[in-house]
């Protein structure tokens, strides 16, 4: 791992207030809870342990309030266009400026406290390049706290709306208070290739890029070491579009995770699959994902291994 720092003067387009962020969040979930714009979705949560890892399941108990509520929002606009839940977004919901062209909102169905989103004020496409301003917002928000930051780059990733969006929760969020499940994977991770910035974890069955990021690592930095992951699994080329894939980040170590497939035999994946965490929409679901292991369903919905080689 890298042991320098680097140092990021204050942008002058940042509006965001330092050491407020969490604080607001609190105050805001109250406020939203009590209006009924927050509607966080229970769940069970159950220990699925294979190969070392011991993966965290939530299983879904009103995953049908969630599609309803969606449904209704689609339906109530007057117009044929896409239903995009930020244009505009929910005045309830909303928890800051984060900068000129990001604002930071709670995820309405959230299953994990403190989830936020950190959305672009215009629309962007989700399945697009993250740019240095989507870099800024995400860094000012981990610099509260200790947070996992990640982007499910279109459909095929396991984005579920097309208008450009982060989204950060925060840690630990593995068992015992881990701070995620795949830490130790993560510690474990050795040199890639030729590439002294890009490393793998033989304790991860999927194909992976791992970057490890120095203390207050600047955006270029950032930007640089993500573009660098993907040309490890896409090969080095300009395209419009990336290909589609997930991104994980905290302040030490980003991961970019290439995908194939949204989901297996019904089963949804997102990034925090990646990281060790689960969702089933019910408990036969739950079952199902026990029966297969967590192992074959993240490797279903990947590349092979050998593929970013």
């Amino acid at each position: 791992m890298l042991a320098m720092t680097e140092t990021n003067p204050p942008s002058p387009t940042l509006l965001h207030h330092p050491d407020t962020l969490w604080e607001t969040v609190r105050q805001r979930q109250v406020s939203a809870k009590a209006s009924g714009a927050l509607q966080s979705l229970p769940t069970t949560t159950a220990i699925v342990e294979q190969d070392g890892i011991e993966f965290v399941v939530r299983v879904l108990a009103a995953i049908a309030r969630k599609e309803r509520a969606t449904q209704v929002q689609r339906q109530s606009r007057a117009d044929s266009k896409p239903f995009d839940p930020f244009l505009p977004y929910e005045r309830d919901l909303f928890v800051m400026d984060i900068s000129a062209t990001h604002v930071c909102l709670l995820n309405k169905f959230n299953v994990v406290d403190g989830h936020l989103l950190i959305v672009t004020r215009a629309y962007e496409e989700q399945a697009s390049w993250l740019s240095d301003r989507d870099w800024e917002a995400t860094r000012a928000c981990l610099a509260e706290a200790p947070g996992l930051a990640f982007y499910n780059s279109g459909p095929v990733a396991g984005a579920s709306q097309q208008h450009k969006h982060l989204q950060v929760v925060p840690l630990p969020l593995g068992p015992g208070g881990a701070d995620l499940p795949i830490a130790g994977a993560i510690a474990a991770a050795v040199p890639a290739g030729s590439s002294e910035a890009i490393a793998r974890s033989p304790l991860l069955p999927f194909a992976h890029s791992l970057a490890f990021l120095p203390a207050g690592a600047t955006v270029a930095t950032m930007q640089a070491r993500y573009r660098q992951a993907i040309a490890a699994i896409d090969g080095e080329r300009e395209a419009a579009m990336p290909p589609p894939h997930n991104l994980l980040l905290t302040r030490d170590w980003l991961m970019v995770v290439p995908r194939t497939h949204a989901e297996y035999q019904g089963i949804p994946v997102n990034a925090l699959g990646f990281a060790g965490t689960l969702f089933a929409r019910n408990r036969a679901q739950f079952e199902l994902l026990r029966t297969l292991g967590p192992r074959s369903v993240l490797q279903a919905v990947s590349r092979p291994l050998q593929a970013v080689d």
